[in-house]
């Protein structure tokens, strides 16, 4: 009896996935979050939330904060003060697999150390899931990120052979293969010609829409404009404002903070808001 009550009571040691969220849940947030990096403040005092079946842009200029931002959202950048939660819970109060299931993260440089061909650093992106439950899925979740991110014609090539935008659609096909619901993207667009960087706001945008909360760093104020519903501009380690794009791409406000003038204003055709750099005649 002792032996069959200790195997049904023992914790289980395999992290469990969480379960859906509903639209509006909050996934991830900062509370406070202050961030010391080489002695110096980073992030002071900033407060965020991410919502499920939400497109967050987190924009701003250099050294604003941003990627420290979301790598505080991810936990891979410690706060010195505030709090961060990721699904309702602290972070520290994750193990790394239990957080491996619930967010997944594309740093900003993807490079490895050994000739990985390209399927193969999509399926790292399966990892979370060896041993449970739908590790059965693992073949279609890798071969449905490769088609959306145009790398299926390169499968068996070693990623170290690939250009940087090949480079960084694979890593992005790795994080649309784990399946997690909180996607943390930093600068995805960065090294990508025209055709991918709409390509890749339109996946974010979908999953976004499928449920997923994503947040994305862009430099792009044009494509933040056109694909996120909530942007957070980013101004000296704290948000400047925070809001759909439509009520926070001001004139006024963007000239201020990029130190730059600027213009807002609707697209001829489609009334879709344009942000420019003010240029000379």
């Amino acid at each position: 009896m002792t032996g069959l009550k200790l195997t049904r009571f023992m914790p289980s040691s395999r992290p469990v996935p969480p379960p859906p969220a509903a639209p509006g849940d909050v996934l991830a947030e900062a509370e406070g979050v202050r961030v010391h990096l080489g002695g110096r403040p980073v992030l002071d005092g900033v407060d965020v939330r991410v919502r499920a079946g939400e497109l967050l842009a987190l924009v701003g200029p250099n050294g604003a904060g941003k990627s420290t931002l979301l790598g505080a959202l991810a936990a891979d950048v410690p706060a010195a003060g505030g709090v961060v939660r990721v699904h309702g819970r602290p972070v520290s109060h994750w193990s790394a697999p239990e957080l491996a299931l619930r967010r997944a993260v594309l740093p900003q440089a993807a490079s490895l150390s050994f000739p990985f061909a390209v399927e193969e650093v999509v399926r790292m992106g399966r990892a979370p899931w060896a041993g449970g439950d739908r590790e059965g899925e693992d073949d279609a979740a890798v071969a449905e990120a490769m088609a959306r991110t145009e790398v299926t014609g390169f499968a068996g090539r070693p990623f170290s052979a690939l250009s940087g935008g090949e480079r960084a659609r694979v890593a992005l096909a790795r994080v649309l293969a784990q399946r997690a619901p909180l996607l943390l993207l930093d600068e995805p667009t960065a090294a990508l010609d025209l055709r991918h960087q709409e390509l890749v706001l339109r996946l974010c945008r979908e999953r976004a829409r499928a449920g997923d909360a994503v947040v994305v760093v862009l430099h792009d104020l044009a494509l933040g404009a056109a694909y996120a519903d909530r942007v957070a501009i980013l101004r000296s380690g704290g948000i400047a404002t925070d809001g759909p794009p439509a009520e926070v791409f001001a004139e006024g406000l963007l000239s201020e903070v990029y130190d730059q003038p600027v213009e807002v204003f609707p697209h001829p055709r489609t009334g879709a808001l344009l942000v420019l750099p003010r240029r000379a005649p």
